[in-house]
Protein backbone atom coordinates (compact mmCIF):
# COMPACT_ATOMS: atom_id res chain seq x y z
CA UNK A 1 0.00 0.00 0.00
CA UNK A 2 1.16 3.46 -0.74
CA UNK A 3 0.60 6.70 0.87
CA UNK A 4 -1.39 9.85 -0.98
CA UNK A 5 1.53 12.15 -2.12
CA UNK A 6 0.84 15.68 -2.14
CA UNK A 7 2.87 18.66 -3.69
CA UNK A 8 1.57 21.44 -2.21
CA UNK A 9 1.80 24.89 -3.47
CA UNK A 10 0.65 28.69 -3.32
CA UNK A 11 0.64 30.48 0.21
CA UNK A 12 0.25 28.64 3.41
CA UNK A 13 -3.43 28.96 3.55
CA UNK A 14 -3.88 27.56 0.37
CA UNK A 15 -1.77 24.99 0.70
CA UNK A 16 -3.38 23.63 4.14
CA UNK A 17 -6.69 23.89 2.14
CA UNK A 18 -5.31 21.57 -0.76
CA UNK A 19 -4.52 19.21 2.45
CA UNK A 20 -7.80 19.58 4.18
CA UNK A 21 -9.70 19.06 0.70
CA UNK A 22 -7.32 15.91 -0.62
CA UNK A 23 -7.42 14.18 2.61
CA UNK A 24 -10.70 15.06 3.94
CA UNK A 25 -11.60 11.68 4.92
CA UNK A 26 -8.67 10.89 6.31
CA UNK A 27 -8.59 13.95 8.47
CA UNK A 28 -11.66 13.07 9.41
CA UNK A 29 -10.65 9.32 10.79
CA UNK A 30 -7.49 10.87 12.53
CA UNK A 31 -9.95 13.24 14.31
CA UNK A 32 -12.52 10.53 15.84
CA UNK A 33 -9.01 8.04 16.48
CA UNK A 34 -7.53 11.09 18.61
CA UNK A 35 -10.47 11.86 20.42
CA UNK A 36 -11.16 8.58 21.44
CA UNK A 37 -7.46 7.79 22.89
CA UNK A 38 -7.04 11.28 24.22
CA UNK A 39 -10.35 10.87 26.51
CA UNK A 40 -9.30 6.47 26.44
CA UNK A 41 -6.42 8.48 28.53
CA UNK A 42 -8.28 10.03 31.39
CA UNK A 43 -9.03 13.53 29.74
CA UNK A 44 -12.88 14.99 29.74
CA UNK A 45 -14.51 16.50 27.05
CA UNK A 46 -14.12 19.93 28.80
CA UNK A 47 -10.20 19.24 29.23
CA UNK A 48 -9.61 18.58 25.33
CA UNK A 49 -11.65 21.51 24.64
CA UNK A 50 -9.34 23.53 27.06
CA UNK A 51 -6.07 22.57 25.91
CA UNK A 52 -6.85 22.64 22.14
CA UNK A 53 -7.77 26.16 22.11
CA UNK A 54 -4.57 27.30 24.47
CA UNK A 55 -2.09 24.95 21.71
CA UNK A 56 -4.28 27.39 19.02
CA UNK A 57 -3.34 29.97 20.50
CA UNK A 58 0.49 28.75 20.59
CA UNK A 59 0.45 27.90 17.18
CA UNK A 60 -1.26 31.63 16.65
CA UNK A 61 1.96 33.35 18.27
CA UNK A 62 4.16 31.27 17.73
CA UNK A 63 4.31 31.07 13.66
CA UNK A 64 1.55 32.72 11.61
CA UNK A 65 2.48 30.55 8.75
CA UNK A 66 1.80 27.31 10.44
CA UNK A 67 -1.83 29.37 12.02
CA UNK A 68 -2.48 29.83 8.29
CA UNK A 69 -1.73 26.09 7.11
CA UNK A 70 -3.91 24.86 9.82
CA UNK A 71 -7.09 27.46 8.54
CA UNK A 72 -6.87 26.04 5.65
CA UNK A 73 -7.10 22.76 6.50
CA UNK A 74 -9.91 23.37 8.80
CA UNK A 75 -11.67 25.14 5.96
CA UNK A 76 -10.62 22.31 3.40
CA UNK A 77 -11.78 19.21 5.59
CA UNK A 78 -14.71 21.09 7.00
CA UNK A 79 -13.30 19.89 10.33
CA UNK A 80 -13.40 22.90 13.30
CA UNK A 81 -10.22 24.38 13.89
CA UNK A 82 -10.12 23.57 17.12
CA UNK A 83 -10.22 20.03 16.36
CA UNK A 84 -7.02 20.55 13.80
CA UNK A 85 -5.37 22.56 16.34
CA UNK A 86 -5.97 18.92 18.28
CA UNK A 87 -4.52 17.25 15.61
CA UNK A 88 -1.67 19.46 15.70
CA UNK A 89 -0.99 19.88 19.52
CA UNK A 90 -1.90 15.68 19.53
CA UNK A 91 1.90 14.58 20.83
CA UNK A 92 1.74 17.31 23.85
CA UNK A 93 -2.03 16.49 24.50
CA UNK A 94 -0.93 12.48 24.68
CA UNK A 95 1.98 12.21 26.02
CA UNK A 96 1.68 14.46 29.37
CA UNK A 97 -1.66 13.13 29.42
CA UNK A 98 -0.39 9.50 29.60
CA UNK A 99 2.45 11.11 32.34
CA UNK A 100 -0.37 12.74 33.99
CA UNK A 101 -2.53 9.73 34.38
CA UNK A 102 -0.42 7.09 33.82
CA UNK A 103 -2.43 5.97 31.40
CA UNK A 104 -2.81 3.38 29.08
CA UNK A 105 -1.49 0.05 29.67
CA UNK A 106 -2.14 -2.74 27.36
CA UNK A 107 1.59 -3.50 28.94
CA UNK A 108 2.66 0.60 28.27
CA UNK A 109 1.38 0.47 24.63
CA UNK A 110 3.62 -1.84 23.54
CA UNK A 111 5.97 -0.48 21.51
CA UNK A 112 6.46 3.04 19.47
CA UNK A 113 9.43 3.94 17.16
CA UNK A 114 13.16 2.75 16.68
CA UNK A 115 15.28 5.02 14.84
CA UNK A 116 18.94 4.41 13.31
CA UNK A 117 21.52 6.18 11.34
CA UNK A 118 25.25 6.93 10.35
CA UNK A 119 27.49 8.99 8.23
CA UNK A 120 29.06 8.46 4.92
CA UNK A 121 31.42 4.96 5.39
CA UNK A 122 28.68 3.11 7.81
CA UNK A 123 26.47 2.27 4.88
CA UNK A 124 27.55 0.02 1.89
CA UNK A 125 25.48 2.40 -0.60
CA UNK A 126 27.46 5.45 0.84
CA UNK A 127 26.36 8.74 2.01
CA UNK A 128 24.60 9.75 5.39
CA UNK A 129 21.44 7.84 5.88
CA UNK A 130 19.00 7.43 8.59
CA UNK A 131 15.86 5.58 9.25
CA UNK A 132 13.07 4.33 11.17
CA UNK A 133 9.83 1.97 12.13
CA UNK A 134 7.86 4.30 13.17
CA UNK A 135 5.31 2.23 15.63
CA UNK A 136 1.37 3.77 16.35
CA UNK A 137 -1.96 3.40 16.75
CA UNK A 138 -4.03 1.36 13.89
CA UNK A 139 -6.27 3.48 11.85
CA UNK A 140 -4.14 6.76 12.43
CA UNK A 141 -4.07 7.74 8.60
CA UNK A 142 -1.09 9.58 6.91
CA UNK A 143 0.44 10.81 3.56
CA UNK A 144 3.66 12.26 2.37
CA UNK A 145 3.71 16.09 1.56
CA UNK A 146 6.18 18.25 -0.45
CA UNK A 147 6.49 21.99 -0.27
CA UNK A 148 9.24 24.67 -1.09
CA UNK A 149 10.30 26.92 1.76
CA UNK A 150 12.07 29.84 -0.05
CA UNK A 151 14.75 27.48 -1.93
CA UNK A 152 14.49 24.50 0.02
CA UNK A 153 12.20 21.51 -1.60
CA UNK A 154 11.14 19.20 1.75
CA UNK A 155 9.40 15.45 0.78
CA UNK A 156 8.03 14.30 4.56
CA UNK A 157 5.75 12.12 6.29
CA UNK A 158 2.60 13.46 8.19
CA UNK A 159 -0.41 12.45 9.82
CA UNK A 160 -3.34 13.97 7.94
CA UNK A 161 -4.73 16.74 9.13
CA UNK A 162 -1.45 17.89 10.69
CA UNK A 163 0.23 21.02 8.95
CA UNK A 164 4.18 19.72 10.21
CA UNK A 165 5.39 16.60 8.77
CA UNK A 166 7.41 14.85 11.27
CA UNK A 167 10.03 12.32 9.18
CA UNK A 168 11.36 13.15 5.86
CA UNK A 169 14.69 15.02 3.73
CA UNK A 170 15.03 18.43 2.23
CA UNK A 171 17.48 19.45 -0.88
CA UNK A 172 19.53 20.96 1.57
CA UNK A 173 20.49 17.10 2.71
CA UNK A 174 19.01 17.37 6.01
CA UNK A 175 16.62 14.42 7.57
CA UNK A 176 15.06 13.92 10.40
CA UNK A 177 13.11 11.03 12.04
CA UNK A 178 11.05 11.00 15.92
CA UNK A 179 10.87 8.80 19.01
CA UNK A 180 8.64 9.68 22.03
CA UNK A 181 10.16 9.97 24.76
CA UNK A 182 8.18 10.69 28.02
CA UNK A 183 9.00 12.37 31.82
CA UNK A 184 7.24 13.23 34.90
CA UNK A 185 7.82 16.78 34.27
CA UNK A 186 6.12 16.75 30.83
CA UNK A 187 3.94 19.64 30.97
CA UNK A 188 0.86 20.49 28.65
CA UNK A 189 1.08 23.96 30.28
CA UNK A 190 4.38 24.84 29.31
CA UNK A 191 4.37 27.87 26.71
CA UNK A 192 6.63 26.78 23.89
CA UNK A 193 6.96 25.42 20.40
CA UNK A 194 4.45 22.53 19.87
CA UNK A 195 6.38 19.22 18.62
CA UNK A 196 5.24 19.76 15.32
CA UNK A 197 6.16 22.83 15.18
CA UNK A 198 9.59 21.70 15.39
CA UNK A 199 9.38 19.21 13.19
CA UNK A 200 8.59 21.37 10.53
CA UNK A 201 11.28 23.79 11.50
CA UNK A 202 13.87 21.11 11.48
CA UNK A 203 12.59 20.08 8.10
CA UNK A 204 12.83 23.16 6.85
CA UNK A 205 16.71 23.49 8.11
CA UNK A 206 19.61 24.28 6.18
CA UNK A 207 22.41 23.20 8.12
CA UNK A 208 22.48 20.21 11.40
CA UNK A 209 23.62 23.08 13.70
CA UNK A 210 20.43 25.00 12.68
CA UNK A 211 17.90 21.49 12.88
CA UNK A 212 19.29 20.93 16.14
CA UNK A 213 18.67 24.31 17.34
CA UNK A 214 15.28 24.16 16.33
CA UNK A 215 15.16 20.47 18.22
CA UNK A 216 16.35 22.46 21.57
CA UNK A 217 15.35 25.65 21.91
CA UNK A 218 13.05 27.01 23.40
CA UNK A 219 12.29 24.59 26.51
CA UNK A 220 9.72 21.86 25.19
CA UNK A 221 6.36 21.27 26.76
CA UNK A 222 6.89 17.19 25.96
CA UNK A 223 9.90 15.27 26.33
CA UNK A 224 11.26 13.68 22.87
CA UNK A 225 13.49 12.89 20.78
CA UNK A 226 14.50 14.02 17.68
CA UNK A 227 16.87 11.75 15.30
CA UNK A 228 18.84 14.38 12.58
CA UNK A 229 21.14 13.78 9.89
CA UNK A 230 22.68 15.90 7.19
CA UNK A 231 24.23 14.72 3.93
CA UNK A 232 27.44 17.24 4.79
CA UNK A 233 27.72 16.90 9.02
CA UNK A 234 26.75 13.12 9.72
CA UNK A 235 24.10 12.08 12.17
CA UNK A 236 22.86 13.13 15.99
CA UNK A 237 20.04 12.24 17.97
CA UNK A 238 18.49 14.86 20.49
CA UNK A 239 16.65 14.22 23.39
CA UNK A 240 15.05 16.92 25.00
CA UNK A 241 12.84 17.51 28.13
CA UNK A 242 11.74 20.57 30.29
CA UNK A 243 14.85 20.14 32.38
CA UNK A 244 16.70 20.06 29.35
CA UNK A 245 18.24 18.56 26.15
CA UNK A 246 21.17 16.20 25.47
CA UNK A 247 22.82 15.82 21.83
CA UNK A 248 24.72 12.40 21.05
CA UNK A 249 26.63 12.23 17.65
CA UNK A 250 27.05 9.19 15.55
CA UNK A 251 30.93 8.42 15.57
CA UNK A 252 32.92 5.65 13.81
CA UNK A 253 32.06 2.62 11.72
CA UNK A 254 28.35 1.16 14.12
CA UNK A 255 24.93 3.20 13.31
CA UNK A 256 23.23 5.15 16.16
CA UNK A 257 20.38 3.48 17.51
CA UNK A 258 17.12 5.18 19.76
CA UNK A 259 13.92 4.32 20.85
CA UNK A 260 11.41 5.41 23.31
CA UNK A 261 14.12 6.13 26.72
CA UNK A 262 16.46 8.39 27.18
CA UNK A 263 19.82 6.70 27.08
CA UNK A 264 21.12 8.44 30.45
CA UNK A 265 18.19 10.19 32.25
CA UNK A 266 20.06 10.69 34.72
CA UNK A 267 22.51 12.90 32.92
CA UNK A 268 18.99 15.36 32.89
CA UNK A 269 17.91 14.64 35.53
CA UNK A 270 14.49 13.23 34.13
CA UNK A 271 12.41 10.42 35.67
CA UNK A 272 10.70 8.22 33.10
CA UNK A 273 7.28 7.61 35.21
CA UNK A 274 5.68 5.81 32.09
CA UNK A 275 8.25 3.45 31.97
CA UNK A 276 6.85 2.02 35.41
CA UNK A 277 3.71 0.58 32.97
CA UNK A 278 5.96 -2.08 31.60
CA UNK A 279 7.41 -0.75 29.06
CA UNK A 280 10.08 -3.09 28.40
CA UNK A 281 9.63 -2.98 24.48
CA UNK A 282 11.83 0.42 24.33
CA UNK A 283 15.22 -1.66 26.03
CA UNK A 284 14.09 -4.77 24.23
CA UNK A 285 14.23 -2.74 20.31
CA UNK A 286 17.08 -0.73 20.83
CA UNK A 287 19.33 -4.02 21.87
CA UNK A 288 17.97 -6.02 19.28
CA UNK A 289 18.12 -3.37 16.43
CA UNK A 290 22.31 -2.35 17.52
CA UNK A 291 22.97 -6.39 17.46
CA UNK A 292 21.08 -6.88 14.14
CA UNK A 293 23.03 -4.07 12.48
CA UNK A 294 26.53 -4.76 14.32
CA UNK A 295 26.63 -7.72 12.08
CA UNK A 296 27.49 -6.40 8.94
CA UNK A 297 30.46 -3.21 8.24
CA UNK A 298 29.63 -1.31 6.51
CA UNK A 299 25.95 -2.21 6.34
CA UNK A 300 24.14 -3.38 3.20
CA UNK A 301 20.64 -2.18 2.62
CA UNK A 302 19.34 -5.73 2.47
CA UNK A 303 20.82 -6.29 5.72
CA UNK A 304 18.96 -2.96 7.13
CA UNK A 305 15.76 -3.86 5.74
CA UNK A 306 16.21 -7.39 7.01
CA UNK A 307 16.44 -5.76 10.56
CA UNK A 308 13.86 -3.47 10.29
CA UNK A 309 11.56 -6.63 9.18
CA UNK A 310 12.75 -8.21 12.35
CA UNK A 311 10.14 -10.25 14.75
CA UNK A 312 12.53 -11.21 17.84
CA UNK A 313 10.08 -10.77 20.77
CA UNK A 314 6.87 -11.33 19.45
CA UNK A 315 4.44 -8.63 20.21
CA UNK A 316 7.85 -5.85 21.30
CA UNK A 317 9.43 -7.04 18.36
CA UNK A 318 11.00 -4.27 15.86
CA UNK A 319 8.91 -5.26 13.31
CA UNK A 320 5.14 -4.94 15.52
CA UNK A 321 1.79 -6.01 14.57
CA UNK A 322 -1.77 -5.23 16.21
CA UNK A 323 -2.51 -8.00 19.65
CA UNK A 324 -5.47 -8.56 18.87
CA UNK A 325 -6.58 -9.50 22.61
CA UNK A 326 -5.59 -6.03 23.08
CA UNK A 327 -8.44 -3.04 23.84
CA UNK A 328 -9.13 -2.02 19.98
CA UNK A 329 -7.61 1.68 21.37
CA UNK A 330 -4.45 0.22 22.58
CA UNK A 331 -3.71 -2.14 19.08
CA UNK A 332 -0.51 -0.35 17.72
CA UNK A 333 1.78 -1.53 14.98
CA UNK A 334 4.58 -0.79 12.58
CA UNK A 335 2.54 2.38 11.10
CA UNK A 336 5.64 3.77 8.92
CA UNK A 337 8.79 2.23 8.05
CA UNK A 338 11.24 4.67 5.97
CA UNK A 339 14.87 4.68 4.78
CA UNK A 340 16.05 8.57 4.15
CA UNK A 341 19.35 8.66 1.90
CA UNK A 342 20.06 12.43 2.55
CA UNK A 343 22.96 12.44 -0.02
CA UNK A 344 21.21 11.17 -3.04
CA UNK A 345 17.42 12.97 -1.73
CA UNK A 346 15.64 9.78 -1.63
CA UNK A 347 12.45 8.48 0.64
CA UNK A 348 12.03 4.70 0.99
CA UNK A 349 8.90 3.38 2.86
CA UNK A 350 6.53 0.35 3.88
CA UNK A 351 3.27 2.12 4.78
CA UNK A 352 2.09 -0.67 7.45
CA UNK A 353 4.51 -3.19 9.00
CA UNK A 354 7.77 -3.76 6.29
CA UNK A 355 7.62 -7.37 6.41
CA UNK A 356 4.25 -7.06 4.14
CA UNK A 357 5.51 -5.39 1.37
CA UNK A 358 8.66 -4.14 -0.24
CA UNK A 359 9.74 -0.41 0.10
CA UNK A 360 8.60 2.45 -2.34
CA UNK A 361 10.91 4.92 -3.26
CA UNK A 362 10.26 8.95 -4.05
CA UNK A 363 12.85 11.42 -4.31
CA UNK A 364 12.95 15.21 -4.58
Amino acid sequence: MTLPLLHLQGSPYRQGVQHGETLRDEIAGNVAVYRSRMLTSGLTEPDLAERSQRYLGLFTREDASYRATMDGIADGSGQSLLDIALLNARYELLYSTWSEFGRPTAEGVRSECTSFGGADGVFASGGTQIGQNWDWFTGVEGALLQWKHGETTVLGFTEAGVAGAKIGINSNGIGLCVNGLGASVDDWKIDSAPFHLRTRRILESASLAEAVGHAVAPRPACSANFFVGSAESGVATVETSPLGSRVIYQTGEAPLVHTNHFRAPEALGVYESWLESGRVSTYHRCERMETLLDKESPLSTERLYAAMRDHDGGPIAVCRHPVETDPVDLQTHTALAVHLELDAQRLSYTWGPPCESEFTTVAI
